[in-house]
């Protein structure tokens, strides 16, 4: 980290796109889960969600929260690493085992 570089304020991440390491697009930030005692950011709440890879949550709710530990790099985007995608491949194979048995 550049540490001669100005801190910037946590709202400037709402509205950046977010996308995993492996590119593909997660969602819009629309809010930041915080701890207070800690004075830390927890989580990036998403909107405008990829909706091929949130179809269930796209539906039932209004977005997700990506756990901030997830982040990889701040910039013009926001890069998590692939464990979102990861996750939903695992709850679609489970889907298809489902209607496979």
């Amino acid at each position: 980290m550049d540490h001669n570089s100005q801190p910037q304020e946590i709202t400037t991440l709402v509205g950046r796109e977010v996308y995993t390491n492996n590119g593909v697009y997660l969602g819009e930030v629309e809010d930041l889960r915080l701890d207070l005692d800690a004075e830390s950011v927890t989580g990036l709440a998403l909107h405008e969600l990829n909706r091929e890879l949130f179809r269930e949550e796209s539906a039932s709710a209004r977005g997700v929260i990506v756990p901030y530990r997830w982040v990889q790099a701040v910039g013009d985007v926001v890069i998590v690493n692939d464990i979102a995608e990861r996750i939903q491949r695992s709850k679609t194979d489970e889907d298809e085992e489902e209607v496979t048995a």
